[in-house]
């Protein structure tokens, strides 16, 4: 896959956060000089607020040292796909020892991270939310028969009522457990992406009783 964001910056520290973050998602990139060149396939060029001057390209974010680097890297996935909000963002959930999440903007994987508390899921879900602007907002949880019920509570209470909660069966979720046997939270964010795309039973939401 061809880089379409280019990273163009001499800060260690804004590289270090930002390639991080890039790398997380599977997300291509070019590491580069503020004053290089931009290829023709860079659509993106993240840089920093005091270098930004030097980048000659029409789309240039600028990392600030307190902007967390997940939400540049939204802005920049964002502009590449041509929009400023998402119609519909769902979150996926694994849930297990280790909680799989993965975040999909119109169908296309936007973010995936792990969590080792239903209490983490909440607040990372509320963050999630918050930094992707959307009219419809899901939430689709795995039905492990240990984990699901507290979680599904503590979503219910802290979710607006406009979001919908689903619950979805995990069957076949796990087939990546072979080739990622050493590598559990990686196994846990894919089978969450899974639970994303599925269709699942609506939660009766209290709140919206």
């Amino acid at each position: 896959m061809k880089a379409k964001i280019a990273v163009a910056t001499v800060s260690g520290k804004a590289y270090y956060k930002l390639v991080n973050e890039l790398k997380s998602r599977g997300l291509a990139f070019l590491s580069l000089k503020p004053w290089d060149s931009m290829p023709l396939d860079i659509e993106v060029v993240i840089t920093t607020e005091k270098e930004h001057n030097l980048v000659k390209h029409p789309k240039v974010l600028f990392y600030e040292d307190n902007v967390d680097s997940a939400i540049i890297i939204d802005e920049a996935v964002r502009l590449i796909q041509g929009k400023k909000n998402y119609e519909r963002v769902v979150v996926g959930i694994d849930p297990g020892e280790t909680f799989g999440v993965a975040i999909l903007g119109d169908g296309n994987v936007i973010e995936t991270f792990s969590c080792s508390s239903s209490e983490e899921i909440v607040k990372a879900i509320l963050q999630a939310f918050g930094k992707t602007p959307t009219s419809i907002n899901v939430v689709k949880v795995g039905d492990a028969p240990i984990y699901t019920k507290e979680l599904l509570h503590l979503l219910d209470d802290a979710l607006p009522e406009n979001v919908t909660i689903e619950v979805v069966s995990e069957a076949g979720t796990s087939h990546f457990a072979r080739d990622t046997t050493h590598r559990r939270g990686i196994r846990d964010m894919m089978s969450a992406a899974l639970i994303a795309g599925r269709k699942g039973q609506f939660y009766s939401r209290r709140k919206g009783r």
